[in-house]
């Protein structure tokens, strides 16, 4: 891969301020969200709301370590019903709608919070220390996952934040960028220094259109104008899951053996939510798993 091809593609850049007073993430998400539209076949509505949830998931597992995760969920009244997005911190991402062709009529002076109406966002960690996944939830303020994921960290993890994300639209419909910002002040930051990022990002243009003509780097120079930074780390995302026939056939398991030999039909088949790969488990093999099943009860 030439070097101008794998600086363009999805990848997430992490930087801290010099004095320790700020954290900043930028990333890419182009194909992860044309992949998640393509897998889940989303209207353009949902492809906004999911593909910002996912760069949202990315730029929060940003912060996290090894294989730890991050889920967000966001469930309201609208027409999408839930949008739910799962990230770790090796660039890993997957996500899914409740309502994947969903739509609204714009002509009626509807938002794209309107996707999601009123409801909640809860965001869940798995962490390494932690026996149990921890979670904490606020309500949509907007619906448009940038205000709402500002709004989560201020009220739950008590930090001031800024979140610009973007997915961009072509003439024909299709995903033509998509990429995000977040930039987080830590203990000992200043009200100036928090104005003049507050500045950069109030001032730039939007993130689709920099993805467009420029690099992560430039995006990072513009957001960070006036504050040195250090470059933390930078690696590449993708739309992964790590579903299986396997990982299936080991939940099924898990199911009451009687309520396996009682399935009718000569095969089942089921979907992954998350990425919408579908697996196959023949008559044989439901009764296979039925049998082990009552082995081990035995």
């Amino acid at each position: 891969m030439k070097k101008s091809e794998f600086l363009r593609r999805d990848r997430l850049l992490r930087a801290i301020g010099k004095n320790g007073h700020f954290r900043i993430s930028v990333i890419k998400t182009t194909e992860i969200v044309r992949t998640a539209r393509e897998k889940h076949g989303l209207s353009l509505l949902t492809s906004v709301l999911l593909g910002r949830a996912l760069t949202g998931a990315l730029l929060l597992a940003s912060n996290l370590k090894g294989e730890e995760r991050i889920q967000l969920r966001m469930e309201g009244n609208g027409p999408v019903g839930v949008v739910n997005a799962e990230a770790a911190s090796n660039g890993e991402v997957r996500g899914y709608v409740t309502r994947p062709k969903a739509e609204l009529d714009f002509r009626e002076k509807s938002s794209l919070g309107d996707g999601i109406g009123v409801g909640l966002l809860t965001v869940t960690k798995s962490l390494y220390n932690r026996s149990r996944p921890v979670s904490g939830t606020v309500a949509l303020v907007r619906g448009n996952v940038n205000e709402d994921i500002a709004h989560y960290l201020l009220q739950s993890e008590q930090i001031p934040s800024a979140v610009s994300m973007d997915v961009a639209v072509d003439v024909t419909g299709g995903i033509s960028e998509a990429g995000g910002v977040l930039v987080q002040a830590m203990p000992g930051a200043s009200k100036d220094e928090i104005a003049r990022l507050e500045e950069n990002i109030r001032n730039m243009p939007v993130i689709g259109n920099q993805l467009a003509g420029g690099y992560l780097e430039d995006i990072l120079a513009k957001v960070s104008k006036g504050i040195d930074v250090k470059e933390l780390a930078r690696y590449p995302v993708d739309f992964f899951c790590r579903c299986s026939k396997d990982r299936f056939r080991r939940s099924l398991a898990l199911l009451d053996p009687d309520e396996l030999l009682a399935m009718e039909g000569e095969a089942e088949e089921l979907v992954c939510h998350y990425c919408n790969s579908r697996y196959i488990f023949s008559r044989k093999e439901l009764d296979a798993i039925a049998q082990k099943a009552k082995i081990r009860q035995n």
